[in-house]
């Protein structure tokens, strides 16, 4: 795949961000103040003049009250029944490398939704705080190795382990490498 569509997927989601706070009535500072982010970074990243980390859309998430998956299936197309392989929307973080594919068609009114992710040998990612509380998470390793710390447990997982856990804090997904990690990540709505 091309970085024409991350590209463009990216500058839908600078356009969506606006909208969302436009939406709340917040100023910049007012989503500063909620989120923790900087003015300056949001302001950015609102104009796509910075791809945002997977982090910061964690928290901007926690601040809407909405899903990852959920704001980057509000920056595509008309949801479907069936989503083509290659029309498979692909965001990617570019602090850590972290690729993740929306697999499952979205859909506004249906709470399951089915994401791969891919984590470079030595990627680290820790997000704050789930952004709905409560959030279900099936994480099922199709290839390498998976390190998930949740509630202050850390669970390793090689190819075909599969952790179930609702997410109400911190979590942390590292790929000890050697190689990259593949996974399935099923995300259920409480």
């Amino acid at each position: 795949m091309g970085n024409n569509l991350i590209d463009s997927v990216d500058a839908r989601l600078a356009v969506r961000l606006a909208e969302l706070r436009a939406e709340h009535g917040w100023s910049l500072d007012e989503l500063s103040e909620r989120s923790g982010i900087s003015r300056s970074t949001l302001s950015r990243a609102e104009r796509a003049e910075i791809s945002p980390t997977a982090a910061l859309l964690n928290r901007l998430c926690a601040v809407y009250g909405t899903t990852m998956s959920r704001l980057l299936s509000q920056v595509e197309a008309e949801p479907a029944q069936v989503m083509r392989a290659a029309d498979q929307p692909m965001w990617q973080d570019p602090a850590s490398g972290f690729v993740r594919r929306s697999v499952s068609p979205p859909h506004p009114g249906l709470r399951g939704e089915l994401v791969e992710g891919r984590l470079s040998a030595g990627a680290d990612i820790a997000y704050d705080r789930p952004p709905v509380p409560g959030l279900e998470q099936h994480i099922w390793v199709l290839d390498g190795t998976l390190q998930v710390t949740a509630q202050d447990v850390e669970h390793r997982l090689t190819a075909g382990d599969c952790l179930r856990m609702r997410v109400w804090g911190p979590t942390r997904f590292r790929c000890p490498g050697p190689k990259d990690v593949r996974y399935a990540l099923v995300v259920v709505l409480p």
